[in-house]
């Protein structure tokens, strides 16, 4: 698809289920990959950045059956398994895919070449460069952005390595690098991000999984196959629990979801400004909580969000924006300037998205401020972003006429079927091509 028509929407309802995480769906590939023996994969996500992972692994001789209905068989060949690559790996739009795969490939005794789409080649390495330097790894990228060369080395040495900002893809770069490297590898952070390395690594290693600061991985762990059950993302569930809060009347289930602790903070924030939002059937699946989510529309009040939650909901921030929008009174968020280094410029693409259906939006360095209103009929230009694309597709539906958004094509890297899950609990959206 090329653009999403959307317009305003009656009440919403139903129960669905949203595709699996796109994290965890990443990790368990790479895990299983370099692991001793089979892995089997249940709800992968078979979006168009797990996918590019997928294919990276194939090229390096890993055989793997599927995905099919989300379902992907691989036989893992071990830590010193791969085998050198005939071309660059094109990891598409996906820096996480990009930054974890070059922890990796740092260890192996071949080297490779990582590239991606436009997008993904103006985004900066030199956060993964610098600490997988340091643990003596051959990185080379022009300006610190892709492509990416990874040269073998005779063996990497493990680091003590304080974070300089919250980002799981970082630590978890280093984390893969440190399976390779001699000794142990321990990792610091400020604040705490999404831990689905840590939580996958103690999985398939056979060790019980504890929370802790500094994060350490020790040479010579051996990986086993395992059977892996992904949850669903709540990045993209939270679509749908904005919508059905904005839109009245609304009551929506979203089956099987993810709330690992590192991810939860966007039920925090909503529940801050007043959602109505319940949490029913707590469960766990290979070592990750899940349950079923019960939203309600509800009136939001604007919030100042807290610093502390901002780092753990970072790829939400987009359709938090719509929710801000849609509030009473005056949303301010701040220590966001990740939002800057994403598939776009976040801070810069909302404020000017809000400002084209009439919300008024004010853009700072590392956050904005966003005043509540009613959305206007406009048009918007998602700038490739998959989750700006999303997330103003949620304000049509909440507006009093229609948006079009353009350039959505990029939705399929982690929301196949988006278009069709909101049609099914009464969103009006229709692709136009």
């Amino acid at each position: 698809m090329s653009s999403i028509i959307a317009s305003e929407s009656s009440r919403l309802e139903g129960s669905i289920r949203v595709p699996g995480d796109k994290s965890v769906s990443h990790r368990a590939v790479m895990l299983g990959a370099i692991a001793v023996g089979e892995s089997k994969i249940h709800r992968l996500l078979e979006g168009e950045d797990v996918l590019a992972t997928v294919a990276a692994f194939r090229a390096m001789g890993v055989e793997m059956s599927g995905p099919c209905d989300g379902s992907l068989e691989i036989q893992g060949v071990g830590l010193n398994g791969l085998t050198k690559p005939a071309s660059p790996l094109d990891m598409g739009n996906s820096g996480t895919a990009m930054r974890l795969l070059a922890g990796l490939l740092a260890g192996q005794a071949f080297p490779a070449t990582l590239t991606g789409d436009i997008s993904l080649r103006q985004r900066p390495m030199e956060r993964i460069i610098t600490p997988l330097s340091r643990m003596g790894a051959d990185l080379g990228a022009t300006g610190g952005k892709p492509p990416l060369t990874i040269n073998p080395v005779s063996r990497l040495q493990g680091i003590s390595y304080q974070l300089p900002m919250a980002s799981a893809q970082v630590k978890s770069s280093i984390l893969l690098a440190g399976l390779y490297a001699k000794g142990r590898t321990q990792i610091r952070e400020s604040t705490p991000t999404r831990d689905h390395t840590e939580r996958m690594i103690a999985g398939f290693t056979g060790r019980s999984w504890e929370q802790g600061n500094p994060i350490r991985v020790d040479s010579g762990l051996i990986l086993r196959g395992q059977k892996i059950t992904v949850p669903g993302d709540i990045s993209s569930a939270a679509f749908f629990l904005v919508a059905a809060t904005l839109c009245p009347g609304s009551e929506v289930t979203l089956c099987g979801i993810g709330i690992n602790p590192t991810r939860a903070a966007v039920l925090e924030i909503l529940n801050l400004m007043g959602a109505n939002i319940e949490i029913c059937d707590q469960r766990q699946e290979s070592g990750e909580p899940l349950c079923d989510l019960r939203v309600r529309s509800q009136r939001l009040k604007g919030i100042d969000v807290p610093r502390g939650l901002v780092a753990n909901a970072i790829d939400e921030f987009p359709v938090l924006a719509i929710a801000a929008a849609g509030a009473d009174g005056t949303t301010r968020i701040r220590g966001a300037t990740e939002l800057r280094f994403k598939e776009s410029d976040r801070i810069s693409v909302v404020v000017q998205g809000l400002g084209n259906l009439g919300i008024n939006a004010i853009e700072y360095e590392d956050g904005m401020d966003i005043i509540g209103g009613e959305f206007r009929s406009g048009t918007i230009d998602s700038r490739g972003d998959h989750r700006i694309a999303m997330a103003f597709a949620v304000a049509g539906c909440c507006s009093g006429g229609s948006v079009v958004v353009d350039d959505c094509r990029n939705i399929a890297t982690s929301f196949p079927g988006f278009v069709e899950t909101g049609c099914s609990l009464g969103m009006n959206l229709v692709e136009k091509l």
